[in-house]
């Protein structure tokens, strides 16, 4: 069985860009690399507000003009650094078990944007794709739809082995499932727990409504 993802955790402050090789130039990958390890690192300690391309060229070492050609513009660039840091923390576990891997992936997910940095700058980078066209589509094309996919192609795994009954719609369990959780992100009257994760679960997996009504 797969371990379960570790959960993000704040970092204090950007680390340092590993030192540059000699005279050759380094491989695209490594560079690419380095500035979204700065930028994810450098986002989850502060946030969006004053996160600039400048800061992330003179923090990673890379030129702006490299950064531009590789993102049009600060939130693609942001969105981008976000991901490549809580990744690894939303990885989509497939045990077999469609109930625990639902359980284990939801926890995850809720612990990482209701009791980490993560959340806040979620919700910024969400607020700021209603203003920023390149950001709203780097958010659908690199976040929302692969996240979505990966939950989908699970369930539809599920449907195939009988756990999941046959007419049950994939994607309006994603909505009704994480849609729930990113409504107390944006509109937090209720915070995000366990217990919430626990209920949306259960009402779901097991109904609400009382047999024989």
């Amino acid at each position: 069985m797969p371990s379960t993802p570790k959960p993000a955790t704040a970092i204090e402050t950007p680390s340092p860009a590993p030192p540059r090789r000699g005279r050759g130039r380094r491989p695209a990958d490594e560079v690419r690399a380095d500035v979204l390890r700065t930028v994810g690192e450098l986002l989850l300690a502060e946030g969006l507000a004053d996160f600039t391309i400048e800061r992330a060229a003179r923090l990673s070492g890379v030129s702006k003009t490299t950064i531009y050609k590789w993102w049009p513009s600060r939130g693609a660039l942001a969105l981008d650094g976000y991901f490549h840091a809580v990744e690894p923390t939303l990885a989509f576990s497939d045990t077999g078990d469609i109930r625990a891997d639902l359980s284990s992936q939801l926890h995850a997910f809720g612990h990482l944007v209701g009791e980490t940095p993560a959340g806040r700058l979620l919700a910024e980078l969400i607020g700021a794709s209603q203003t920023d066209a390149e950001l709203a589509v780097a958010y659908r094309a690199l976040y929302s739809s692969e996240r979505r996919h990966l939950a989908v192609a699970r369930m539809e795994r599920a449907q195939a082995s009988g756990q999941l009954r046959a007419d049950v719609d994939p994607q309006v369990v994603v909505d009704q499932l994480w849609g729930a959780v990113y409504h107390r992100l944006l509109i937090p009257d209720e915070p995000i727990t366990p217990a919430f994760i626990d209920a949306l679960l259960d009402n779901l997996l097991d109904g609400i409504v009382t047999p024989g009504h």
